[in-house]
């Protein structure tokens, strides 16, 4: 799935020499969390979000800069933070340069900028020009709309324990893990061994995760490496 499959097209823009009350107003008439920043061509500058917004010296909110953090900040830091609190326009104010996407990224490196970035949506663009949003509640959306497996005939319990393990061999975090797959009419059990709780309820999800499975009790513990031998 990429991008352009579950991307918000009907996106709210602003101009890059808006005031910052002018962006204040838009964000709350149009009940969003962000404006991408535009040319007058339609080509993205930036963006502007609430936490843009918040630090203004209006209203006293802006960031202190105590002595302690004058020494040890750089200025370019300081600086930026100025902007942020007395900047009139949005083009003081928006962060730039953008993370964004375009409209064939695959959702899952969509996923991995929001993460890198700590940011919550990423403009899609098309020869630079805005052409939708990706927002965390469009990943959402995604995953609510997911096809399942309903209709698909059951596989028997040979293949759902051969579909088990394979799938389970090709995870990053299994070499380590000492463990047998039980299946008895769609019902699964695991048992074994591995070195944290975290590996124990991946093996729980991923067994979970087959068509087919009705199903998952874990009997997995979590034992140091060396302590077991089978």
């Amino acid at each position: 799935m990429k991008a352009a499959d579950i991307m918000t097209t009907s996106v709210v823009c602003i101009r890059s020499d808006a005031t910052i009350l002018e962006a204040a107003r838009l964000l709350l008439s149009e009940r969003i969390s962000a404006l991408p920043v535009v040319d007058a061509a339609g080509k993205l500058e930036g963006i502007v979000s609430e936490g843009d917004l918040i630090h203004r010296a209006e209203i006293g909110s802006e960031k202190p800069v105590s002595r302690w953090k004058a020494l040890f900040e750089d200025n370019a830091t300081l600086a930026r933070d100025y902007l942020k609190a007395h900047g009139r326009t949005v083009a003081d104010v928006m962060s730039h340069p953008v993370v964004l996407a375009e409209e064939d990224t695959e959702i899952s490196v969509v996923a991995a900028r929001m993460d890198q970035f700590s940011i919550k949506r990423l403009p899609v663009v098309r020869d630079g020009k805005v052409v939708g949003i990706v927002s965390r509640a469009n990943l959402l959306q995604a995953l609510i709309s997911a096809p399942g497996a309903a209709g698909a005939p059951a596989p028997d319990d040979a293949e759902l324990r051969r579909q088990i393990l394979l799938t389970l061999d090709r995870e990053p975090w299994s070499p380590s893990l000492v463990r047998n797959i039980i299946v008895q009419d769609g019902n699964v059990e695991i048992w074994g061994h591995a070195d944290s709780a975290a590996q124990c309820e991946a093996c729980r999800v991923l067994a979970a995760a087959i068509p087919g499975v009705k199903a998952v009790i874990n009997h997995m513990v979590v034992t140091p490496r060396g302590v077991y031998m089978w």
